[in-house]
């Protein structure tokens, strides 16, 4: 899937596009656990089931969202879970402001994985890169093997949010990025004496919100 084509990239490139502050994003994790799927859906707001092969190398979009009434550029590269391309990946992780961690809730390997990824976060990536942490798929609840409450744990002893999200039904997919750009927003334009945004406790907020996180 080369995301440079999708059609908002070229939709969203008009004159004024260049003017936002930049945000570079990145979606890690394991081939198959969604990442291509997700960032679709926040692009377009559709799933298109079967359509995508694994992602070879990287590819990104770009995505304008409005956070407290500014608007804020995100570039969302997709990157490949396969071992192979994984030094490409590295390359990328230098100059991300964000990354979104996604495993799949119904394949244990890629839940078990999150570790090593986060390992290579640690090694690669800025120390204060923002980091998400994705349990993707949760629509399909008949086949988790991974409880929510592992994720959440997980999360925990990393100190990272972390949030259940599904690509097909659009579950969390909007909160999760959206959460990202108000952190990076506010990290671009903090005044000294302003008092911290505290990502984790806004992502619990939302979450707790009536009909924030139902299937769609």
């Amino acid at each position: 899937m080369d995301l440079q084509r999708l059609d908002s990239y070229q939709a969203g490139a008009g004159p004024d596009f260049r003017e936002h502050l930049l945000h570079k994003t990145i979606l890690v994790g394991d081939s198959g656990v969604g990442k291509t799927s997700l960032l679709v859906q926040f692009d377009q707001g559709k799933f298109i089931p079967g359509s995508f092969s694994a992602t070879v190398g990287i590819g990104f979009t770009n995505k304008i969202v409005t956070v407290d009434g500014a608007k804020v550029k995100l570039q969302i590269w997709d990157t490949a879970g396969q071992e192979r391309f994984r030094s490409v990946t590295h390359a990328y992780y230098r100059d991300a402001q964000a990354l979104l961690l996604l495993y799949d809730i119904t394949n244990k390997s890629s839940f078990d994985n999150i570790r090593a990824w986060l390992t290579e976060i640690d090694e690669y990536a800025q120390r204060d890169v923002v980091i998400m942490l994705l349990g993707n798929k949760a629509d399909v609840s008949s086949e988790r093997v991974i409880r929510l409450e592992d994720g959440e744990m997980l999360a925990r002893e990393y100190g990272v949010p972390f949030m259940e999200t599904s690509a097909k039904t659009g579950m969390n997919v909007e909160l999760a990025f959206l959460a990202i750009a108000k952190e990076l927003k506010y990290r671009a334009g903090r005044q000294a004496e302003e008092p911290g945004f505290q990502i984790r406790d806004y992502v619990e907020s939302q979450k707790k919100r009536p009909g924030c996180c139902s299937f769609l």
